[in-house]
C-alpha cells in the first residue's frame, strides 16, 4: 500500500485540517469537519460534468461542517447554488447530514443505494416502542443497569439522526451516476451499512471507498437487523471485490488517499480474522459470557477505559456482530439455558436505529444472552 494522498496524510498526523486539493482535473477534495468526533472530517468530493456538478458526501449538519464546504467549494470554483446533484456513500450522519439543506439551497437531487434508502433512521425507529427495544436490547446484551441508563436511545435523542432527508433517486450496483461527461459508476459493497455505495470514476481509474476502505482504520462492522446477511459476512465479501480494483487510487471519506486497494483489503480481511479468534479465545478464557462482558475484554485502539458514549455503543454492536458472524459458522453458540434458547443471531439482531449501533431487538428483556464456544460431539 502507498500513500498518494501525502499532504492529508501530513495533516492527519498533525491533527490539523487538510486542504481543499484537486485530485484530478475537475475533481477536488473538500475536507469539512466533524465537531467533536475522534474522525475530525469527512473528505467530501466534488465532481463536475459537462454541464453538472455532483458533490459526494457532503457532510455533518452543523454550522462549522457548512461553513467549510462553502469555502472548499470556492476554492474549486463553485457555490453551493451550483450543485445538481448528491451522492451519499450510506447514511450516516457525518456523511448524509448536510444533504438535506443542499438541496433546499441548490435544488439539487440526492442518489443512493435502494438499501441505504430502507436502512434511513427515520424508516427504522419506531416512536412509541423504540425505546423500550432499545433498553431490551441493551439488556439481552449484558450490559449493567446504571450504564444502560447512558447508553439508552430516546426519539429526541435520536432527532438530529432522524431528520436525515429521503433520496429523490436510487443508484443500484452498476448503474452510472447521472454526470454527462462522467463515466461515474456505483460498486455495491455492504457491509459498514447495508446498502454502503464506493464509487468508480472508470476514466480517471479512481474508486471513492466512503468508510467501505480506509488506510489506517478499520471500520466500523455493527447489527444490521435490516440486512439480507450477517454484516460481517457481507463486509468481508464486499473486501474480496474491492481487491479487484487494484489499479485504481483510492479516495476514501476519511484520513487519505492511497493506491494499493488489494494490500489493503487483505489487511481487513486479516484484521477481522484476528478479531474473530480474539473473540473465541476470550470465551475460552471467560466460559459462558454476555455480549457485554465479552466486549469489555477485546482490544481496541486507544483501550476499553477510553471508549465512552456513543463509541461504547458501536464497539458493542460490533462485538455482537463478529459473535452473529461466528454463530452463523458454527463457531459459538448461547448456552442451552439461555433466556432465548440457541437462536442467538436473531435474538442478537435490532432496528438499528443509528446504523452501526444496533436497538430494539424485540426480545421479552427476561435476561441476557450468554454465548460460549460449542463443544464437539464424540466422534
Amino acid at each position: 500500500m502507498r500513500v498518494t494522498g501525502v499532504a492529508q496524510r501530513d495533516a492527519w498526523r498533525s491533527r490539523t485540517m487538510p486542504l481543499t486539493e484537486q485530485v484530478r482535473t475537475d475533481l477536488w477534495s473538500i475536507p469539512v469537519p466533524i465537531p467533536g468526533n475522534p474522525l475530525r472530517y469527512t473528505l467530501s468530493y466534488l465532481i463536475a460534468g459537462d454541464s453538472s456538478l455532483v458533490l459526494v458526501d457532503p457532510g455533518m449538519n452543523t454550522e462549522p461542517t457548512w461553513r467549510a464546504l462553502e469555502a472548499g467549494l470556492a476554492t474549486a470554483g463553485a457555490a453551493v447554488t451550483d450543485l445538481t446533484g448528491i451522492v451519499v456513500t450510506h447514511v450516516h450522519p457525518d456523511h448524509h447530514g448536510l444533504s438535506g439543506r443542499l438541496r433546499e439551497a441548490s435544488g439539487a437531487w440526492i442518489a443512493m443505494h435502494p438499501v441505504e434508502r430502507e436502512s434511513l433512521p427515520a424508516r427504522i425507529w419506531d416512536e412509541e416502542r423504540g425505546p423500550a427495544g432499545d433498553r431490551d436490547w441493551l439488556r439481552t446484551c449484558g450490559v449493567p443497569d446504571d450504564i444502560a441508563a447512558e447508553l439508552a436511545m430516546t426519539g429526541e435523542g435520536l432527532r438530529w439522526v432522524l431528520d436525515m432527508v429521503e433520496p429523490t433517486m436510487l443508484l443500484a450496483d452498476g448503474d452510472l451516476v447521472p454526470l454527462p461527461g462522467r463515466r461515474l459508476r456505483a460498486v455495491w459493497t455492504p457491509g459498514h451499512t447495508p446498502g454502503h455505495l464506493c464509487l468508480h470514476e472508470e476514466t480517471e481509474d479512481v474508486l471513492l471507498t466512503g468508510d467501505h476502505v480506509l488506510p489506517r482504520i478499520s471500520p466500523n462492522i455493527g447489527l444490521q437487523p435490516h440486512a439480507a446477511e450477517p454484516a460481517l459476512a457481507a463486509y468481508l465479501e464486499s473486501l474480496k471485490r474491492t481487491a479487484g480494483y487494484d489499479s485504481a487510487e483510492a479516495l476514501p471519506a476519511h484520513e487519505y488517499r492511497f493506491h494499493g486497494l488489494a494490500d489493503r483489503a487483505r489487511m481487513l480481511l486479516a484484521h477481522h480474522d484476528r478479531r474473530c479468534a480474539e473473540v473465541l479465545a476470550v470465551t475460552d478464557r471467560l466460559g459462558p459470557a454476555t455480549v457485554w462482558e465479552i466486549t469489555q475484554e477485546l482490544s481496541w485502539s486507544r483501550g476499553w477505559g477510553a471508549v465512552a458514549g456513543m463509541m461504547r455503543r458501536a464497539a458493542l454492536a460490533e462485538t455482537a456482530a463478529h459473535l452473529e458472524y461466528l454463530s452463523s459458522t458454527g463457531r459459538i453458540a448461547t448456552v442451552p439455558d439461555a433466556p432465548d434458547g440457541p437462536a442467538a443471531p436473531a435474538a442478537a439482531r435490532g432496528t438499528d436505529a443509528v446504523p452501526g449501533t444496533g436497538a430494539v431487538p424485540g426480545t421479552d428483556g427476561s435476561g441476557p444472552l450468554r454465548y460460549h464456544r460449542p463443544v464437539s460431539p464424540p466422534a
